[in-house]
């Protein structure tokens, strides 16, 4: 495998976590769940120019879009057909980062997949191309990193107060906190759920707690030896049912189900046929 990541450069820091390129011939097994995080990714599929994207219910019904997608801020796990994973390229964006690219509110990308091309228009028509010209992985993040260079105006910023409440909720994403953070900002709480969820794609309740299950999953992932209870606690769940309530909802698994079936990546789970 091949496997190539590289931090941006300012003033895509502020918005983009890693750029990324992967590239295997071995696929272990043919579908997967992938776990939410609530942060937003651009994938480009070099290996053919397509995505499937399945129904979590009912696995033979499949929408088909092009290979360059964005894949919205989700707070429940998708299928993936492996396949899918052979040759690919993509940005990580941070919490509340993609907002910066599009005009659209991040929440209109909540739990979705979308073509690149009804986003930009143009300026994605010819991306995977000039990707799939390139001699090495590390040209293909150069041009992953000219191309966002060109979208991003250069007045975007995240509002102050967004910026103040993901500082705060990646601390410590406790539910409890949105109050008080809300209370700090001055806004209402409506309005604050609106500027936050305009912004960051997801409503700050929900984005603490898929934060709060992604912390989990990181506590839990390379452990031999675990004892539930304390992770719930570890966690800020009040109690064991409510931690598995949470895994479940977000997983579709629950907590020993995971262990069993984890692999090298954190949020990527074998589906069984």
């Amino acid at each position: 495998m091949i496997w190539v990541k590289r931090k941006p450069a300012p003033p895509l820091s502020d918005f983009v976590e890693i750029l990324w390129y992967c590239e295997s011939n071995h696929v272990p097994h043919r579908m997967e769940r992938v776990l939410p995080t609530g942060t937003t990714e651009l994938v480009v599929n070099l290996n053919e120019d397509v995505a499937r994207v399945y129904d979590r219910e009912n696995l033979q019904q499949v929408r088909r879009l092009r290979g360059t997608i964005l894949c919205g801020p989700h707070s429940q796990f998708f299928v993936l057909d492996t396949t899918q994973q052979r040759h690919v390229a993509g940005v990580h964006f941070k919490p509340g980062g993609a907002f910066a690219f599009f005009r659209p509110p991040a929440a209109e990308f909540h739990n979705t997949h979308v073509e690149a091309e009804d986003i930009w228009g143009g300026a994605s028509r010819s991306l995977r191309e000039q990707l799939l010209e390139q001699p090495s992985p590390e040209r293909v993040l150069d041009v992953l990193e000219r191309w966002l260079l060109s979208l991003a105006p250069a007045d975007r910023r995240r509002h102050p107060a967004v910026d103040y409440a993901l500082r705060c909720f990646n601390a410590a994403p406790h539910v409890a906190m949105v109050g008080s953070v809300t209370d700090r900002t001055g806004f209402s709480a409506r309005h604050f759920i609106d500027v936050f969820t305009g912004q960051v794609g997801i409503t700050p309740k929900r984005f603490c707690r898929v934060r709060r299950f992604q912390r989990v999953l990181q506590h839990i992932h390379g452990g031999h030896q675990v004892r539930w209870t304390d992770v719930a606690a570890a966690g800020g769940y009040s109690d064991q049912a409510h931690f598995i309530h949470d895994f479940r909802s977000f997983s579709g698994l629950t907590p020993s189900d995971y262990l069993a079936a984890r692999t090298p990546w954190l949020n990527h789970v074998p589906l069984n046929d």
